[in-house]
């Protein structure tokens, strides 16, 4: 397993995908009692079903585009007007358990994400092509992985750097192993510190030797725009 380095992307003041994360969308409960007139439907055919009413199944999933390896049969997916005909009348009607949150009030709104988690919630962010995705993180200012993005790699758990860290006195550093299994959030003050952990390190690398230098120069080098990232944004920074 690695290490990576986070930027705490909704505390930034400059964050262009903050409102869209900020956006949800939709929400999946895995209870819906209460929420019986908002919860999605939607009308299946169980594959066994399917497959006896559609005959040549390999031509019904090529000619609707249906992913073969679907567990049963969605109506919403089915484009041709004949397999509908066909397929309606034993259809079920199936509760998704997901509830579209547009239009509804912030009371029923906090009611519906206190019964849901944190991966059962689609944010505008999450809805992006992954294209839409990258053009968007390489024109942020918190992109500090030279345009790739707010996450990057401090380096495997195995890494020797955090040891060197200790014996130069630089506890930030040396904490990242601890640090990403506890989810310990730092503050733009701990990056303020970690900035002199840089310079300290910058040093101490080449007297360990050269194979060091080669292998931790990019880990420092990221944890350095991170710190950055963090001052200019007033924003927290995490390892994980």
């Amino acid at each position: 397993m690695g290490i990576n380095i986070g930027i705490c992307e909704m505390e930034a003041k400059n964050s262009m995908c903050k409102d869209l994360r900020s956006e949800i969308i939709k929400v999946h409960v895995s209870d819906p009692a209460g929420f019986e007139d908002i919860v999605q439907y939607e009308d299946v055919v169980d594959l066994e079903t399917a497959k006896k009413k559609v005959g040549d199944w390999e031509s019904f999933i090529k000619r609707n585009r249906i992913n073969p390896e679907t567990d049963a049969v969605y109506m919403s997916k089915v484009k041709k007007d004949e397999d509908i005909a066909l397929l309606a009348p034993v259809s079920k009607k199936v509760c998704t358990g997901w509830i579209m949150m547009d239009g509804l009030s912030d009371d029923v709104k906090k009611k519906i994400l206190d019964k849901a988690n944190g991966d059962d919630i689609i944010s505008g962010w999450d809805q992006l092509e992954f294209d839409e995705m990258n053009e968007l993180c390489s024109k942020c200012p918190l992109s500090w992985d030279k345009g790739r993005g707010c996450i990057g790699a401090f380096g495997p758990d195995t890494s020797k750097l955090p040891e060197i860290a200790a014996k130069y006195s630089c506890p930030i550093t040396a904490s990242a192993p601890v640090a990403a299994k506890s989810h310990k959030k730092f503050t733009p003050e701990d990056a303020e510190n970690l900035l002199k952990e840089i310079e300290i390190l910058k040093t101490a690398l080449p007297k360990e030797g050269k194979v060091f230098v080669n292998r931790y120069k990019g880990p420092v080098e990221r944890m350095e725009a991170v710190a950055k990232i963090s001052i200019a944004e007033g924003c927290g920074w995490y390892f994980f």
